[in-house]
């Protein structure tokens, strides 16, 4: 459908006010966060919904530095453009950064995986943050969770309570009127705070589009060698090689999400920019976990008790 030059203009504003109202109540978030809780940590991830939280920051804190270390949890098992990414923008923040790796999880025996060389490490992830949390005493992590990405994060409050084993109860969630947020927990209990919480995928891309932020290339249009597997394209790396009989293609794709090698795939696209990213994700019926996380795909509820165990 063709605009107008005035309808585009109408359309731009709209679309501007939209953002700018999610851009302060996020703002607001993590103010309130700064203000009420003791030691936060913001995790950061190198991904396009932490990239956001990380301008979100920027725009809350500015000039000074920000009140939260910077923390990823890092699978062992990432996209090698995504770390890239992740080590020359937090330079360029002069901001700190925590790594704690799954792999020294797996070393201490607190997580144990069958093939620990080849087994997905996307849950484990759950061992670790808990262990960086009581390293470090943090009360509250912020991560870039959305309710429009997956049906148990659509139940999760901003302030997300986690008893003092880590676990989320979906059913003892706290009220949340009018904006006001309670904050109060014993010791050894925390909060996961969802700023982005209220965003679609399409607002983080509009929010990139208008910040103009950088990101990892893989968001983008490249090729590929994949593989055909289950409704999916794999990704062929030395973790996901093909198996008897499969075919290995290469094809013009990006990522929707980043994440573990072992259950992040991408989409067949030829969005190379920005722009035509908005213009695909306004289009799209599929969510992006849907459409590229196999994980998700185990159960109906295998996301949900992913974040009872205490996962992001």
């Amino acid at each position: 459908m063709m605009h107008t030059a005035v309808e585009k203009h109408v359309l731009d504003v709209a679309s501007n006010h939209h953002l700018d109202w999610l851009e302060s109540e996020a703002i607001h978030i993590m103010r309130e966060v700064a203000a009420e809780c003791g030691k936060p940590a913001l995790l950061f991830s190198g991904g396009k919904d932490s990239v956001v939280l990380v301008r979100i920051a920027e725009k809350a804190f500015r000039p000074g530095r920000f009140p939260f270390p910077l923390v990823h949890i890092d699978t062992g098992h990432n996209f090698a453009e995504v770390i890239e990414f992740r080590d020359r923008h937090t330079a360029e923040l002069g901001e700190r950064l925590i790594v704690r790796s799954v792999a020294e999880s797996i070393r201490r025996g607190s997580v144990r995986l069958r093939n620990p060389a080849s087994d997905s490490r996307n849950a484990a992830q759950a061992v670790t943050l808990l262990e960086a949390i009581a390293e470090f005493q943090f009360d509250a992590c912020i991560g870039g969770a959305r309710r429009d990405e997956e049906k148990a994060r659509a139940k999760e409050r901003i302030f997300s309570f986690r008893d003092e084993f880590g676990q989320w109860n979906p059913k003892a969630q706290r009220p949340e009127l009018w904006d006001l947020y309670n904050t109060r927990i014993y010791p050894g209990e925390n909060m996961r705070v969802f700023p982005i919480s209220n965003w679609t995928e399409l607002d983080v891309w509009q929010y990139i589009a208008r910040e103009k932020l950088a990101l990892p290339p893989i968001y983008f249009a490249h090729e590929r060698q994949v593989i055909a597997r289950n409704g999916f394209l794999v990704p062929l790396t030395t973790l996901t090689p093909a198996q008897e009989g499969e075919v290995i293609e290469t094809r013009v794709v990006r990522f929707r999400t980043v994440g573990d090698i072992s259950c992040t795939c991408p989409v067949v696209s030829d969005a190379a920019t920005v722009e035509a990213i908005i213009a695909e994700t306004a289009m799209t019926k599929i969510t992006e976990r849907g459409a590229t996380r196999m994980d998700d795909q185990t159960s109906e509820a295998s996301m949900e008790q992913r974040k009872k165990a205490g996962y992001f």
